[in-house]
């Protein structure tokens, strides 16, 4: 079996390519680096093949996709306030490069492709558990972004039979999360702040809630799909609660201080998991308690990540507050 792994140096992208590995697949990872670090591969450099290169551009990585058999399009941009700040990027990023790689998949008839979306399609969701049936309504350019990409893929399962399926992902967290670049997942931030020292900067009074997935939990999950026979289908895939940031304050241990609330977020995430349980027979298997532990083990990846304040929170979240306080 032969994989293509698109953002493959990334958080999520580097597990999957551990899984795939351990299955005996021949993977090779496409990556521009803007968010993915290299390190997250070293331990397995000699065994996969890693190309360099932008999939916005049409190029000789399309070549690449001649006899693969799955293929994983997790290469992306994310967070809110730089979409707000720069949406040209992220639409190259987020729509561009998805419409090339399912061409360049479409055109190898390739197997599988099975792609990241983001539950950030729901907006503020009008009903909790969340299912994939439910209204969508971006709130900012990464979450349109992320749903045109959904689209695409939808679209060429449609019209060119592309065998494919899109998994929504909630909030997912583990080790190897990004410790670089703009203000973003709240893992990243604690993790950083406990290094430290320093309080925890909890948004509002920390009452609202989020759907943790465990990282290996989600690989597990896109693997499932690419075993399965579906396709022209979306699943949520959550960890089937909801958990509060206060919660997550008292498992880390420390202190915190409170920021302003933001607008434009919801007070909970909390993805229906009933369809993917169904139809795939996947489920999530690490407790919250289970998955913090596992990163307070491997603390020290996040020895160098920035370290964020309450100061420089706010300067970075200006634009959020100015463009989505409408």
């Amino acid at each position: 079996m032969r994989s293509i792994v698109t953002g493959g140096a990334g958080f999520i992208g580097s597990h999957l390519v551990d899984k795939l590995l351990g299955m005996g697949h021949k993977v090779v990872v496409l990556d521009n680096f803007s968010t993915g670090r290299k390190e997250n591969l070293d331990h397995v450099s000699g065994q996969i093949e890693l190309i360099e290169c932008d999939l916005s551009i049409k190029g000789d990585w399309v070549e690449e996709f001649e006899e693969t058999d799955w293929v994983f399009h997790l290469a992306s941009l994310a967070d809110i306030v730089p979409s707000i700040q720069n949406p040209e990027d992220y639409f190259h990023s987020n729509v561009d490069a998805t419409f090339y790689v399912l061409e360049a998949a479409r055109h190898a008839n390739v197997k599988r492709f099975i792609y990241s979306a983001s539950s950030s399609c729901y907006g503020i969701p009008d009903k909790y558990p969340t299912p994939e049936e439910s209204a969508i309504q971006p709130q900012y350019p990464y979450a349109l972004a992320k749903r045109m990409g959904e689209e695409l893929v939808e679209h060429w399962a449609q019209l060119y039979n592309l065998s494919a399926i899109s998994l929504r992902f909630f909030n997912v967290y583990g080790t190897r999360s990004r410790t670089s670049g703009t203000y973003g997942a709240v893992f990243g931030v604690f993790l950083a702040q406990k290094i430290v020292e320093q309080p925890y900067t909890v948004v509002g009074d920390g009452n609202q809630t989020r759907d943790f997935t465990y990282v290996t939990d989600v690989v597990r999950a896109l693997v499932t799909a690419a075993e399965s026979t579906k396709s022209n289908k979306i699943y949520n895939v959550g960890s089937g609660t909801t958990v509060s940031i206060n919660k997550i304050v008292e498992l880390l241990g420390g202190d915190k201080t409170n920021i302003p609330k933001r607008p434009g977020e919801p007070d909970c995430t909390y993805a229906d998991i009933s369809k993917i349980k169904d139809e795939l027979g996947w489920s999530p298997t690490i407790s919250i308690e289970e998955g913090v532990e596992k990163i307070l083990e491997n603390i020290d990846y996040w020895k160098e990540a920035t370290v964020w304040n309450s100061e420089s929170i706010s300067e970075a979240t200006e634009d959020w507050f100015k463009y989505l306080g409408n």
